[in-house]
């Protein structure tokens, strides 16, 4: 498979933020947001693989300021380091006051995604590189950020273990 730069996976998306979008305060539902960030990151990243792909894991999403009705929001995604058959997808969320030209970086989040078969079993995927300096920066600290995933990982199927299925009302006293 032939590399590929990061900037050939970018995916960008802008949408109208309406009233049904909202919480009680006139922000756009956090949930919400999160849909749309896995919408575009997913066509980033399948974008990247040429393969379907399936979301593996959101390291974080990082709300740094509100989004109001009556704004806009604009998310762009790329693939920012590859191991295998997974993918490290940054996403950037911008809000814009469309009366005023206000821009604020509203949200921040890092995803992986994982390359399928018809099957749905992991298939490889291209190598990506960066070009830009800040592409370098992200592509440069994504086997720290993969090793904090592998931890988090980890403890996430352990409490899975120690909670299990059972609802809590059901347990004996």
């Amino acid at each position: 498979m032939t590399a590929k730069p990061c900037s050939n996976s970018l995916a960008v998306k802008t949408s109208h933020v309406l009233p049904p979008d909202t919480n009680y305060h006139g922000t756009l539902f956090g949930g919400k947001l999160m849909a749309h960030i896995d919408d575009v990151a997913a066509i980033a990243a399948e974008r990247h693989a040429r393969k379907p792909v399936v979301t593996a894991s959101t390291d974080s999403v990082d709300f740094l300021a509100p989004v109001k009705a009556g704004h806009s929001i604009c998310v762009e995604a790329f693939v920012t380091w590859t191991h295998q058959t997974s993918m490290e997808v940054f996403v950037k969320v911008v809000t814009e006051d469309l009366l005023t030209g206000d821009r604020k970086v509203c949200t921040t989040a890092f995803m992986t995604f994982v390359a399928v078969d018809d099957n749905g079993r992991p298939v490889s995927v291209p190598e990506v590189y960066p070009e830009t300096e800040q592409e370098k920066t992200l592509h440069t600290l994504a086997p720290t950020r993969a090793e904090q995933r592998k931890e988090r990982r980890k403890q996430s199927k352990e409490l899975a273990a120690t909670f299990g299925t059972s609802f809590p009302w059901n347990k004996k006293v």
